[in-house]
């Protein structure tokens, strides 16, 4: 092949920069559809990878029977992690339609926070005690802790969340929250654990943003207007609650009391489709009540103590 002048390599050169401009822009305009389909690889490629570990395992079985039964076993749950796979897809998919393809990248100025959190729907006042209860008699406790956690430059508030069964603890959560200066209230991340029987089993969930790709996301709008839609947490596999503002004004009662002025919220995870939740939140008082949309169990505001 005869060597390139120096005019045509200079054109080359031109359209290979014009070129990748235009994928670099494409990127950009698709960067939702684009993390949604790498997710969805990863997810399968997963499926696959989980199949064959355990076909592996199949094979050191002795008898032809428990072999089959293995085997069977080891397909069935690879099907339903496919399903999974697709209904996960399918929920991002949703969400880039509400969210647009920019890339979700929040700039985070330390200088842009405040001390205290003050949002009417979501004040977290240290030495402020929530405690709910749902119909299957757990006891929900949150605790906002005079604790403060830097996390990428903020000070975020240290809020204790503890899930009591039958008297047991059985998850235990710390969250993090700050407010910037326009009435935001952000969420940085959470340490979170299982327990089963008194002891910690599991620790899946926790991301502190800034760590392994993780983004803060916002936990309430400073102005929560109808329609609404806003990443609460971002961890691409591990942490992807959205929620969507539904409705203002509207009449709820609980132990606590009864409010004709509830902020209602639609909360989703594309990690797990099927769950879906409305939220109401009071102003001067914070989240009241918790619907699960599927089981219609609810979660509610018992009582409110504050220290001093």
């Amino acid at each position: 092949m005869p060597a390139l002048t120096i005019k045509e390599t200079t054109i080359s050169f031109a359209a290979g920069l014009f070129a990748a401009a235009l994928a670099g822009s494409a990127a950009f305009a698709g960067a939702c559809d684009t993390t949604t389909e790498r997710a969805s690889q990863a997810c399968l490629q997963k499926a696959d990878a989980d199949h064959r570990l355990t076909l592996g395992k199949c094979a050191n079985s002795s008898g032809a029977s428990e072999r089959e039964a293995c085997i069977t076993k080891a397909d069935r749950k690879r099907v339903a992690a496919q399903n999974l796979c697709k209904d996960q897809e399918q929920a991002r998919r949703k969400v880039c339609q509400a969210l647009g393809q920019a890339p979700y990248d929040p700039n985070i100025h330390p200088a842009n926070f405040v001390k205290e959190i003050t949002n009417p729907y979501f004040p977290l006042q240290p030495g402020t005690t929530f405690t709910y209860r749902s119909e299957d008699d757990a006891i929900v406790i949150v605790q906002v802790t005079n604790r403060t956690k830097k996390i990428i430059g903020v000070d975020c508030v240290v809020v204790r969340d503890t899930k009591f069964v039958d008297g047991e603890v059985e998850e235990d959560t710390l969250d993090y929250f700050a407010q910037d200066k326009q009435g935001n209230v952000w969420y940085f991340g959470e340490t979170t654990a299982e327990y089963v029987s008194g002891q910690p089993v599991s620790t899946a969930g926790s991301w502190i943003a800034g760590k392994d790709g993780a983004k803060p996301g916002i936990i309430m709008p400073a102005s929560p207007t109808i329609g609404k839609t806003y990443r609460q947490e971002f961890l691409l596999g591990e942490a992807e609650d959205i929620a969507r503002i539904e409705e203002r004004g509207v009449r709820v009662k609980v132990p606590y009391g009864t409010f004709d002025n509830a902020l209602k919220t639609f909360d989703f995870t594309p990690l797990e489709p099927e769950v879906k939740e409305n939220k109401y939140y009071v102003r001067g008082v914070g989240l009241v009540l918790t619907i699960d949309r599927v089981t219609g169990e609810r979660e509610e505001l018992v009582s409110i103590e504050k220290t001093e």
